[in-house]
């Protein structure tokens, strides 16, 4: 952008737009809403109008700018996409038109996602804390840098040609990431299917001492009155992943409480199973969960470790083409979506010698391993790309491109 620009307030270049309409209660309607930090214009639902409050709503026209009274100033605002055009807003969402004469949509679209633009909408919000709302005449006052129409050509031509290359990046790290894990999914299918010995159920291999398939308590025995801020942990079904226990969010009760719930206690090496949702995802228990308590939405396997090794069942589970069209006719057959103990104590397996069992096993968790360290840096990848975009707009926008 060349330095002589001049600076022009957002009034000269943006119109208040005041398309009101009175909603029919039969007559559906898209609402709109905001993403926070640029991240775009959404629709939020479609409603009849007998179910939106107020009778009256601001219809929105495609490449015209809204923003958030409330969250301008955390970066919610932007164009109205095509596929939006004739939708609604409240009146907590102002839209304005661009004069297309002095500015390109797309220039401005740009411009409001830098950190300048959205410093500009702080200074011009006001009010108590949770209740700062931008006001309008103030943000009208601001000014911004404009050049001629030929350079905001030029400008959002180079922007949208650096944008869509990091776009191609993070598409491209999508796809290797995804296309890594199903390199997992597949060699291990391939080992298991290569084991040469018959098809044998779960409970087959199972400890035979105590409850050896068991489902966590029931809601009477364990409600939300009886969690604590500290105690005894007690795993739900979202903690329990492929790749492991997920440790954040745990939910605790007390000793006494624990106590009570004696029979719902894990330990190392047990296999935990979600009987819901993504059912058949699994884990082994680690050694630093042993004495922890499992949920209603859990069935716990207490496998014969002198027999069969908790990893490769484990693997079992994840890959097999067995295991995955017995439980797919398991659940279809179903009145709710799940699983019960008698269901898992009769998944399929093949289970060789321990040797093999551990070779496999070595194998597939060396495998994970180094995705598991591609998909660190890609991650890392990842966040350098999410910031070479406001880098680009900052330069963009400062003349130094």
């Amino acid at each position: 952008m060349s330095k002589d620009i001049r600076m022009v307030p957002l009034g000269e270049v943006l119109t208040k737009a005041e398309e009101w309409i009175t909603l029919e209660p039969e007559k559906w309607y898209r609402e709109v809403t905001v993403r926070l930090w640029g991240k775009g214009v959404v629709q939020r639902r479609e409603v009849s109008g007998a179910e939106i409050a107020a009778r009256r709503r601001l219809v929105v026209r495609s490449q015209q700018f809204i923003l958030s009274r409330i969250d301008a100033r955390n970066g919610a605002l932007g164009l109205v996409p095509d596929s939006l055009d004739g939708a609604v807003v409240s009146n907590d969402f102002p839209v304005f038109t661009p004069n297309h004469s002095r500015i390109l949509p797309a220039f401005l679209d740009w411009l409001s996602k830098t950190r300048r633009f959205v410093d500009l909408c702080k200074a011009a919000s006001e009010g108590t804390t949770n209740r700062v709302r931008l006001v309008e005449d103030r943000f009208l006052a601001t000014q911004i840098p404009l050049p001629p129409l030929p350079e905001q050509r030029q400008i959002v031509a180079r922007i949208d040609e650096l944008a869509s290359k990091i776009d191609e990046g993070r598409n491209l790290r999508w796809r290797a990431a995804k296309e890594a894990v199903a390199l997992v999914k597949a060699t291990a299918r391939r080992l298991l299917a290569g084991v040469d010995v018959g098809i044998t159920e779960l409970r087959s291999w199972i400890d035979q001492n105590g409850d050896a398939i068991q489902t966590g308590p029931f809601g009477a025995q364990l409600g939300a009155g009886d969690f604590v801020e500290s105690g005894v942990p007690v795993l739900t079904i979202g903690n329990v992943q492929y790749g492991g226990l997920r440790l954040d969010g745990l939910k605790c009760v007390s000793e006494e409480k624990a106590r009570q719930l004696e029979r719902y206690r894990i330990k190392a090496g047990d296999l935990l199973f979600a009987r819901m949702g993504t059912v058949g995802r699994c884990c082994i228990v680690p050694l630093q969960a042993e004495g922890w308590l499992i949920n209603y939405h859990i069935i716990r396997v207490a496998l014969d470790k002198s027999r069969v090794e908790p990893r490769y069942i484990h693997w079992t589970i994840r890959a097999s083409a067995e295991v995955e069209e017995y439980l797919g006719e398991k659940i279809r057959g179903a009145t709710r979506q799940g699983v019960n103990s008698a269901i898992v104590g009769a998944l399929q397996c093949r289970v060789p010698s321990i040797p093999e069992q551990r070779r496999i096993v070595a194998h597939l968790d060396d495998l994970e391993a180094k995705v598991d360290a591609l998909k660190g840096l890609q991650a890392a990848a990842a966040a350098e790309l999410d910031a070479m975009l406001p880098s680009i707009l900052d330069k963009a926008f400062n003349g130094e491109m």
